[in-house]
Order: structure tokens, then C-alpha cells, then sequence
């Protein structure tokens, strides 16, 4: 569940978006030299991310002529609402108006404060589930590589020995992440984004090509599933399995967060909004074939078993590079979390020190000397009140993630809830706004027409994804145990 490249720069921003003002930001300019390449390898880096994982699932329960068109469906909504974004990157001209160096700058410079509100909850509430998420997600990789190891240890006779003790992994990803949450900010392991980013394109290869390699290893002679999609033990059930992996794609093709920050990084001439909508159909475009490879290539080998994870499918490849590609989603999913953790972290504690501005404990902090091996003696601040209220964040999040450790009802809930109003909803009310589009003409009611109907989408999504939690958590009578 992620989007790591062009994301850190995003989350970045984001930590400062309620209070800054767009205008502003012109007193604070960086010299921009993007081009339409830069720009479409920051789209591409961004999207592409741990939801490629639940592609071949999708395919599976939308089968061999939905699954690729709702790919395509997605991908063209995604592209136009982009094209509508870019425009919005300068106010209140599209070329030569002021810079917008954030999402909620341009949703400042064009709509209502009570939207603005609204964007920033969406924002938020979309950071603080990916971390949910992309806890669930490395503890499932964790267990995968933990059980492959017991296998290849005792054999396939191991049986319940090599189940994996979830809980314990889960902790243990969270104690990392409690670790990385004391850097002050991202400029600060911006390394780790870019260890990330790496990792991200590694395990989304591995799974297609791993993917190829089953098929092939099973004769290649035909596809494995079915046109109308793999069968469910009731027409209830099957609704809810096809809204999951609608939302389980919408939520692999999410990048509108990072979008105007990526067009802050371009150069013009030519204007910079022409530049993205290049950038967005190149982007976009590979990132749709790539998806559309990666989810046929996973139902043709595995039919209507696809799992709801590529990686964790029995039989799927050698153990060993099962575990390679396992492992770099971890590295991914590290770095990725610390991502959208550190705009959450900072939004708490301006609210802690705005509602305790007198405190001693909100403005105290230590300098410790450290000194590691091989390299050179230095010193640590450490705030008190930080370690606190980070620790208790990440101390929160993984007692979600404990609660419901459901990976593709929680990808398709993300999907469902960031999919309508940041990629659809505020880049068609900013272009509305910006083009001074009267209400009641033609192309008013066409572009309502496409936001309606992604509402009655995302909201479908919703149920479906809540749904399911609520039938799995009746279902389960123990705590988080992953069983291969």
C-alpha cells in the first residue's frame, strides 16, 4: 500500500498545509529544473507501490473482461482529473498566475475554507490509514519470509510449526518505526525515501515475473480463471469481493497528493501545466500497461485462487526469491510508513503545543553525545515531548492494524475513501472554479455527472470494504496469526 517516490516531497508539505497561505510561497522560491521526463519518473515512482500486490486479485473477481477494463477505467478517470489538477497549480491563472506549492494551497486559492477543511481531513485520515496498511502489509511479508525459512528447515511436513506468529512481527515492525519517527523531519532520512523508491519497482518485477514464471511452469497453455470472474458462496459475497477490488485498484492508482508538488519541481518555459499533462499521460500510461501485465499475468497463473498478496501465493516461485522480493517490500514499507507518519507527527504536535503553549514538557528537549562505531562521535537532541507523542501514534497504529489485519479490505477502504475527493471531487471544483463554468450548462452537468458517479463508487467501495472487515472480524476467534 504505497506511493514512495515523488510522496516524500508531498508528505513533506503536508505537515504545514494548515497554516500556510499560497501566496506566500512566492517569496520562498527553489530553482525548479524538471522537465516532462523528471516529472513522468515522479509519477511513475509515485503510483507505483504495494498495491500492484492485490492486482491479480482484483483481476480475479472482476474476471478476464471487467478486470482490465476497470485497469483502463481507472487509468483514464485518473488522467483526466490529473489534467484538471495541473491546471490548478497557478491561481488564478492556469500560466500566469501564483505558484501553488501544495494540494491544499491550490484548494485554498479556489475554493471555501469549509473545503479546505474537508481536504485536509481527507488528507490526514488517507495518511494515517496507509500507515495501518502498510503495517499489515510488512508483517505479512515478514511471516511469509519467517514460514519459507521453517519450510525449507524442516520440509513441507512442518505443518502448524511453521505458522507464523503475527503479533510478535507486527511489534516488531513497530518498534523500527518508533526508532525512525524521533528524525526531526524527512530532510533528514531522505535516504530512506530513496531506498524505498528502489525497493518499491524491485518487488513489483519480482511479482510479475514470478507470476509469468508459474504460468509458465504450468504448461503455458492456457489461462487460468474465468470470463465472469472467480465464483463466491453467495451473489452477497461475490458484490462485496468485486467491490474490494474496485477500491483495491482505485487505491493502487491514488497520486493526486503528490501531484502539484511534483509540478512545483518544473521549469518553464513551456508553462508548467502543459508539461504535466504530458508527464500524466506518459506516467499513467506505462503505469496502466505495467498493472494490466501484472494482474492478467497473476490470474492466468493462479485462475480464481490468485491471492489477496501476489507475493505470499503458494508455489509461486523459488523460496529464495520469494524472499528477496518479500524483503525489499519491507525495506519499502519502512521507509514509505516514516513517509506519511512524519506530516501526521508534526500536525499532532502543533495541536500539543497550541492547546499546552505554557507547559515546560512541550518545550523542553536534551542534547545526548553518541558515539558509534566507525564513524565519528556526535550528539542527539531528544524532546520528550516528541518521543511521547510519536511513540503513542505509532503505539495507536499498530493497535489498529492488530484489530483489522484484513490487507485487501484495508486497501480497498483507502481506495474508497481517498479516490473520490482527491482525485476526483477538488480537481474538478478548482477547474470549475477557475474556468468560471456557470452552473446548469452542458459541460457543468457532464462534469458533476463524472464526480457523481465516482462518489456512488467510492462509496460502494466503502461499504463493501467495512463490510467485509465486520464479517471477518466475526470470523476470527483469535488474535493476529498469519498461516501460510
Amino acid at each position: 500500500m504505497d506511493k514512495s517516490g515523488g510522496e516524500a516531497a508531498a508528505a513533506a508539505a503536508a505537515a504545514d498545509d494548515v497554516e500556510r497561505r499560497g501566496g506566500d510561497y512566492e517569496q520562498d522560491e527553489h530553482e525548479r529544473r524538471g522537465t516532462v521526463w523528471t516529472a513522468t519518473a515522479h509519477i511513475v515512482t509515485a503510483v507505483i507501490g504495494s498495491g500492484v500486490l492485490a492486482l491479480a486479485w482484483s483481476v480475479a473477481q472482476l474476471g478476464w473482461v471487467a478486470g482490465p477494463l476497470a485497469l483502463a477505467g481507472f487509468a483514464c478517470v485518473t488522467y483526466y482529473t490529473s489534467t484538471l489538477l495541473a491546471g490548478a497549480y497557478r491561481a488564478p491563472h492556469p500560466v500566469t498566475g501564483h505558484r501553488n506549492r501544495t494540494y491544499m494551497d491550490a484548494v485554498r486559492s479556489y475554493l471555501s475554507p469549509r473545503e479546505v477543511f474537508m481536504c485536509g481531513v481527507a488528507q490526514y485520515v488517507n495518511l494515517w490509514g496507509t500507515m495501518v496498511g502498510y503495517t499489515i502489509t510488512a508483517t505479512i511479508s515478514m511471516a511469509a519470509i519467517r514460514q519459507a525459512d521453517c519450510l525449507r528447515r524442516d520440509g513441507a511436513g512442518a505443518g502448524a510449526r511453521c505458522d507464523a506468529p503475527g503479533t510478535v512481527l507486527m511489534l516488531a515492525f513497530s518498534v523500527v518505526q518508533v526508532v525512525l519517527s524521533q528524525f526531526p523531519g524527512l530532510e533528514h532520512i531522505t535516504w530512506l525515501s530513496v531506498v524505498a523508491a528502489a525497493m518499491s519497482f524491485a518487488y513489483s518485477f519480482a511479482g510479475l515475473g514470478l507470476s509469468v514464471g508459474h504460468w509458465v511452469s504450468r504448461g503455458g497453455g492456457g489461462l487460468g480463471g474465468r470470463v465472469a470472474g472467480a465464483a463466491a458462496a453467495s451473489s452477497t459475497r461475490k458484490l462485496w469481493n468485486v467491490l474490494l477490488a474496485l477500491g483495491n485498484i482505485a487505491f493502487a492508482y491514488t497520486f493526486a497528493e503528490v501531484l502539484i508538488e511534483i509540478q512545483d519541481t518544473l521549469k518553464s518555459p513551456p508553462p508548467e501545466n502543459r508539461t504535466m499533462k504530458k508527464a500524466a499521460m506518459y506516467g499513467i500510461g506505462a503505469t496502466t500497461i505495467f498493472y494490466i501485465s501484472v494482474g492478467c499475468a497473476g490470474y492466468a497463473a493462479f485462475g480464481s485462487n490468485a491471492p489477496g498478496n501476489i507475493l505470499a501465493a503458494g508455489g509461486l516461485g523459488p523460496l529464495w526469491l520469494v524472499d528477496i522480493a518479500n524483503m525489499c517490500l519491507i525495506l519499502h514499507l519502512i521507509g514509505a510508513y516514516q513517509v506519511y507518519a512524519q506530516p501526521v507527527f508534526a500536525s499532532v504536535e502543533r495541536w500539543a503545543a497550541s492547546r499546552w503553549p505554557e507547559a515546560k514538557f512541550m518545550s523542553s528537549a536534551y542534547t545526548v553525545s553518541v558515539s558509534i562505531p566507525l564513524l565519528q562521535r556526535g550528539s542527539v537532541t531528544v524532546a520528550p515531548h516528541k518521543l511521547v507523542l510519536r511513540t503513542a501514534i505509532v503505539g495507536a497504529t499498530t493497535a489498529v492494524a492488530l484489530a483489522i489485519p484484513f490487507f485487501n479490505a484495508v486497501l480497498g477502504l483507502l481506495g474508497a475513501f481517498s479516490f473520490w475527493p482527491l482525485t476526483v471531487y477538488f480537481p474538478i471544483s478548482m477547474h470549475i472554479a477557475q474556468g468560471k463554468i456557470a452552473r446548469g450548462t452542458k459541460w457543468w452537468c457532464l462534469l458533476q455527472a463524472l464526480s457523481m458517479v465516482c462518489l456512488v463508487i467510492s462509496v460502494a467501495v466503502g461499504v463493501g470494504s467495512v463490510t467485509d472487515i465486520v464479517d471477518s472480524l466475526k470470523a476470527s476467534s483469535s488474535p493476529f496469526k498469519i498461516v501460510g
